[in-house]
């Protein structure tokens, strides 16, 4: 089995910036992608950016790209969601994810950017 457990979130002011870490325990194996999802009340969830170690890439979605940058320090299984210049319109619960398809799932952390 494998935890995932996010923190970071919290109320920004549009403009600001905010860093969220997940930390992934169990049996995640020395390959294990992680990434970051959101979904917003009415909406779908929507896949943000993501870390493979086994291709050793960085996938970042064209809709937060140039804003949102993911990076991970392997040593503590954490991946990192940087997310800059903040709009109201990323308000919604920031869901962290691993495995094979994304198979593992946090609970996820509210972010709530002000006007």
């Amino acid at each position: 089995q494998v935890q995932l457990v996010e923190s970071g979130g919290g109320l920004v002011q549009a403009g600001g910036s905010l860093r969220l870490s997940c930390v992934a325990s169990g049996r995640t194996g020395s390959r294990f992608t992680m990434g970051w999802f959101r979904q917003a009340p009415g909406k779908e969830r929507e896949f943000l950016a993501g870390s493979s170690t086994w291709v050793s890439s960085t996938t970042v979605a064209d809709s937060v790209k140039g804003r949102f940058t993911i990076s991970r320090d392997n040593a503590r299984n954490t991946v990192f969601l940087q997310m800059n210049n903040l709009g109201p319109e990323d308000t919604a619960v920031y869901l962290c994810a691993g495995g094979p398809g994304y198979v593992y799932w946090g609970l996820g952390t509210q972010v709530t950017v002000s006007s």
